[in-house]
């Protein structure tokens, strides 16, 4: 079998739907790094990594025989790294792993828009063929309140020049990010949002408090409150009730979730609708996933 050939710091992450993807982690950590509800990279300083260590793996994996047919490319915005570093990555990649039919990323509105459509469409012909965008919210409010380093309108313009390239994109909102105070605000903002965008794939997680967080405290201390479960609920209802004119797949199935749904929107929307107002006025907890099987 051979000495496991790539070097790993963790924590490592990946999206759920590249749970059998290579993982190479291009970067460490996340160079943006302020968000007070994220603490995935917290103990973490942005770095790139040489450009040769990645190659080098590259070709361990090529040597010991492995056929991978989709890559992940971690850490937490490996898109951050320069264009001719990832270009380098992504060439080698096509030189060793041939079989390799697409290279996913996770990146913001800051590397998206330092790259722009050119740069993209660069990335796009060497294998570049998905960008997951955690947009988290689509009110400014919220945004602001979070620290996450973007205004709707900019994130807006990040998610129309990843489509424009031709780049899939998968984005992710944060139901219950805003409190119960910017509940419904938030919901719809970010539901006109996903309306606006329009990416390939939309991802509605359901917050869930992280110790040591900023936005985590806050709710341990009561400082901040957060929606309950029917709360989280209340918000996805009223996202979707907005959402009249979105086409595609829309997902609120992951771990996190009180009630996974996986969508084709327009279709299922007015079924979901109904599903949720009877869940709603019902309020029975045998209908949601019990918390001590939900996950982050």
């Amino acid at each position: 079998m051979g000495a496991w050939p790539l070097r790993y710091e963790e924590p490592l992450f990946r999206p759920p739907s590249e749970a059998g993807s290579l993982i190479l982690q291009v970067t460490v950590g996340c160079s943006w790094n302020r968000c007070t509800f994220c603490g995935m990279y917290r103990g973490k300083s942005f770095r790139v990594r040489p450009l040769a260590e990645v190659e080098g793996e590259i070709a361990a994996v090529a040597r010991l025989g492995w056929a991978p047919q989709r890559v992940f490319l971690a850490d937490g915005d490996a898109l951050a790294a320069p264009e001719e570093f990832l270009a380098g990555v992504l060439e080698a990649i096509r030189a060793h792993l041939p079989g390799v039919q697409r290279v996913g990323v996770y990146g913001d509105s800051r590397a998206i828009l330092r790259l722009g459509a050119a740069g993209l469409v660069r990335l796009k012909d060497l294998g570049l063929g998905i960008i997951y965008f955690g947009v988290e919210s689509g009110d400014d409010l919220t945004l602001r309140a979070v620290r996450k380093g973007a205004t709707a309108a900019r994130q807006l313009q990040a998610c129309r020049a990843v489509t424009e390239a031709g780049v899939k994109l998968s984005v992710m909102v944060l139901l219950g990010l805003a409190g119960v105070e910017g509940s419904r605000r938030h919901a719809e903002a970010t539901g006109r949002f996903l309306v606006a965008a329009p990416p390939t794939y939309a991802a509605a997680l359901t917050y869930t408090p992280v110790p040591g967080t900023e936005l985590g405290d806050r709710v341990r201390q009561g400082t901040f409150v957060l929606p309950d479960r029917w709360g989280m609920l209340q918000e996805l209802a009223w996202m979707l009730a907005v959402m009249p004119d979105y086409r595609g797949p829309f997902f609120a199935n992951h771990a996190s979730s009180y009630l996974p749904l996986k969508l084709r929107l327009p279709r299922d929307r007015e079924w979901a609708l109904a599903l949720l107002a009877e869940v709603l006025a019902r309020r029975d907890e045998r209908l949601l996933v019990p918390e001590w099987a939900r996950g982050l």
